[in-house]
């Protein structure tokens, strides 16, 4: 298991979760329009849940139905971060 942002951090990037995570492995260059977390270095202590003001980080299981493509964004953009930004955009274009 590992815990997933998803579509309500897309242009907050609050950043209240990184500063709480003990291991680092929340990120989002600048350009990014949310952040991510790497599911391999997340060790699921949910430290970063609360913090986040616009609740968009849940437990991959209990991830809402519509964000599960979420999963998959936050996995690949430790990856491919052209694709991942690909797919942000695809789910929510810039107005």
């Amino acid at each position: 298991m590992t815990y997933v942002i998803g579509e309500t951090c897309i242009d907050v990037k609050d950043k209240s979760c990184v500063e709480v995570c003990p291991v680092d492995c929340i990120l989002g260059d600048d350009e990014d329009r949310m952040l991510y977390i790497d599911p391999d270095e997340c060790i699921d202590c949910g430290a970063c849940v609360d913090p986040c003001p616009v609740d968009a980080i849940y437990a991959e299981e209990d991830l809402p139905e519509e964000w599960r493509p979420f999963t998959e964004i936050n996995r690949v953009f430790f990856k491919d971060k052209p694709a991942a930004r690909a797919e942000v955009a695809a789910r929510a274009p810039v107005p």
